[in-house]
């Protein structure tokens, strides 16, 4: 895998262009001062990075005093095509690349990695997890397809939380089966009365305050 970096300086972030195996992939990153960690957000199908619901939990994450980098895992074209939207083993390795480039960075090289998925984006997130490779201390999961990674769950050491809306079938169900599968530190979270996009009063509020506390525990 090869991985190049470019950086463009904005007033209060940066906007970033991560290059793996020659396909260039724009992101925001933003790290607070004093951040002992910093997380990735791998968001689902159909999405980027200029998702309202990720964005807004980026936001709570920042709050806790960790970093974010919120990232394009495909480019503009691929993800008009429905297949490679639902490529877990593409989304994985542009993951993994992007980790690779953190850890290149000389201001991000130190800090512990978290990731944040969505919906497949979570099935990523669990399988580059799964790496040995990348070193991940945390993940979060919100309404993900984590029957999508079942195969690698006994293989996922960071601590690890479930977060999922209680009237969002199946993928709740999918979330209790493979909760189970997990090895390490887990937590499942069930938002009650919540459906899979967390739309209703308050819901998306309890999503970024579990996934903030989560990885304000487990990036210190």
């Amino acid at each position: 895998m090869v991985v190049e970096a470019s950086t463009m300086e904005a007033k209060d972030n940066s906007i970033i262009t991560v290059t793996v195996d020659g396909v260039a992939l724009e992101g925001e990153l933003i790290v607070p001062d004093g951040a002992t960690g910093l997380v990735l957000f791998a968001h689902g199908s159909g999405s980027s990075r200029h998702s309202p619901r990720n964005n807004f939990v980026a936001e709570r994450v920042r709050a806790r005093g960790v970093g974010t980098l919120l990232f394009d895992l495909l480019t503009e074209a691929e993800d008009r095509t429905y297949e490679t939207r639902f490529d877990i083993s593409l989304l994985t390795d542009r993951l993994v690349g992007a980790t690779q480039w953190v850890r290149s960075r000389e201001d991000t090289a130190n800090l512990k990695i978290g990731y944040f998925g969505s919906s497949t984006g979570s099935a990523a997130a669990l399988r580059a997890a799964a790496r040995p490779e990348t070193e991940v201390a945390a993940v979060v999961s919100r309404g993900g397809r984590v029957d999508m990674a079942e195969d690698v769950l006994d293989r996922v050491s960071a601590a690890t939380l479930f977060i999922v809306g209680g009237d969002d079938q199946p993928v709740l169900e999918w979330n209790e089966d493979a909760f189970e599968l997990l090895a390490g530190e887990k937590s499942l979270e069930v938002v009650e009365g919540a459906s899979h996009l967390f739309e209703e009063p308050g819901a998306l509020e309890m999503v970024a305050d579990h996934a903030g506390g989560w990885f304000a525990e487990n990036l210190r």
